[in-house]
């Protein structure tokens, strides 16, 4: 029998990708978010619109006899956002979070999956030894982004246990790709850093910070066939879900001038940087037989492209 599936926050970037994937991989599935996706229809045999914020939404986009639920529904952007929308991020993804596995909890859900954030996690020092899973405990994550999605984490394992749902919850590095946010300040750095060289005339772009932050980015194909084999395999805690390449943000400007082919001079300024370093273990993950495909480079090689033809059509 073809299992059902319920996406929450279908019509965002992530979303919208692993909803096409599940088609593909012959499962039926109901979309569920704020806004169809931007760029693309969508592939799921269903789409609700419905503000899972409010109860009476939440329970009538759960209703349906779902099988898995994928909940990515959140309030969230680049570091920008997250710094200047605290509450936003606090009320708006909490309320979202805590109705969806309710209403999971009551509609007899067998497996449900929760997009977390490495964002849980300290800050780190520049070469500091990767962490592991535990070692979001004790807890100080560096915004209060991290803090809501480790609180959502906490709910969701009580809900698993006192409901046998069977949870599966993954940590996202940061993800890029096509069909991602490029403008109006809730874009991420890799999109961010890719407009900004599209659009340089003169060789020289803003960017915030020095450049010596450290960051790892996963293509947005390599993220969703991560969160299948998450949910495929028997792991209950929270999994960290990235890539073993790390950059400096002065290399990712580096790599993303020579995708365009464009000589450029970053002109470095004060802005919300976030924490000067990330380096979080994959072994969990890997054990999956996950391995990421695209490199950095390769990532963006694709993702540089289509940034440009937006660009292009939004100017023109």
């Amino acid at each position: 029998m073809i299992k059902r599936i319920l996406v929450c926050g279908a019509g965002g970037f992530i979303g919208s990708h692993l909803v096409n994937k599940l088609v593909e991989e012959g499962f039926y599935v109901r979309g569920v978010d704020l806004k169809e996706p931007e760029w693309s229809k969508s592939k799921a045999q269903e789409f609700m619109l419905a503000d899972l914020r409010e109860t009476d939404q939440a329970a009538e986009a759960l209703s349906g006899d779902f099988d898995h639920v994928y909940q990515l529904a959140a309030d969230m952007g680049g570091m920008g956002f997250i710094h200047s929308a605290e509450t936003e991020i606090m009320r708006n993804s909490m309320l979202i979070n805590l109705n969806v596995i309710d209403q999971a909890a009551r509609n007899g859900v067998e497996k449900y999956f929760l997009a977390s954030s490495v964002c849980v996690y300290r800050d780190m020092q520049i070469g500091e030894s990767e962490l592991s899973e535990i070692d979001a405990y004790p807890a100080n994550p560096d915004n209060e982004y991290g803090w809501e999605k480790l609180y959502a984490e906490r709910a969701v394992l009580a809900y698993g246990r006192e409901f046998g749902i069977s949870t599966r919850i993954a940590r996202f590095q940061n993800c890029y790709g096509p069909e991602g946010t490029w403008l109006g300040g809730r874009e991420k750095a890799p999109a961010a850093i890719c407009r900004k060289i599209a659009e340089s005339t003169n060789g020289q772009i803003e960017a915030w910070g020095d450049g010596t932050a450290v960051r790892s980015f996963i293509f947005v194909d390599d993220l969703v066939t991560g969160i299948r084999k998450l949910m495929e395999s028997d792991i209950e805690e929270p999994t960290n879900i990235g890539t073993r390449e790390y950059v400096s943000v002065q290399e990712l400007v580096q790599i993303v001038a020579n995708v365009a082919d464009k000589k450029i001079e970053p002109q470095w300024i004060s802005g919300p940087v976030g924490v000067q370093s990330r380096n979080f273990s994959n072994d969990v993950i890997e054990s999956t037989g996950f391995k990421p495909i695209y490199s950095l480079a390769a990532g963006l090689a694709i993702t540089y492209p289509w940034i440009e033809e937006q660009l292009l059509t939004f100017n023109s």
